[in-house]
């Protein structure tokens, strides 16, 4: 079974839950690292989320990964918060990051950059602006290799 299959049944599986209970699903992350496979579920609520809250839905995922058993090798299941820098990935990820400050990579080079860190200033489904200093830089949404929230120290 592929990564993104497991990915998606985890997904269906643990995302009920999270409905019910007022948790925002952020990321899934199905990984090799050294000899190990992780399982990481990345997991948020409004105010934060606390240890308590990541054992409870890491409790009720265990169970009904147990009961369908989707995943042929061993691996280690962490559910936690994705913290400060969070990473966008869904349309209202990015919606709710406008006016805070994020680091956005791209497959190739837009406007010479293939790194943009500044203050989203922007977002559709075509493209989202991101703010360095007093210029604009328009990054088209398809050319978006990766985003997140960006601490500013």
């Amino acid at each position: 079974m592929s990564t993104e299959q497991i990915k998606s049944i985890v997904e269906s599986l643990v995302q009920p839950y999270l409905d019910q209970h007022g948790f925002e699903l952020v990321d899934i992350e199905y990984v090799k690292e050294g000899g190990n496979w992780f399982l990481r579920v990345f997991v948020d609520k409004e105010g934060g989320i606390d240890i308590d809250d990541c054992g409870r839905i890491s409790e009720y995922l265990s169970e009904k990964l147990d009961e369908k058993d989707p995943i042929e090798s061993a691996y280690f299941l962490e559910v936690s918060s994705p913290g400060a820098e969070r990473p966008l990935k869904k349309p209202q990820d990015f919606q709710k990051a406008v006016g805070h400050h994020v680091f956005v990579t791209t497959y190739e080079p837009v406007g010479g950059l293939k790194e943009f860190e500044g203050v989203l200033a922007e977002y559709n489904e075509q493209e989202l602006v991101v703010e360095i200093g007093k210029k604009k830089h328009a990054i088209p949404v398809g050319k978006v290799a990766g985003a997140r929230l960006a601490i500013v120290f």
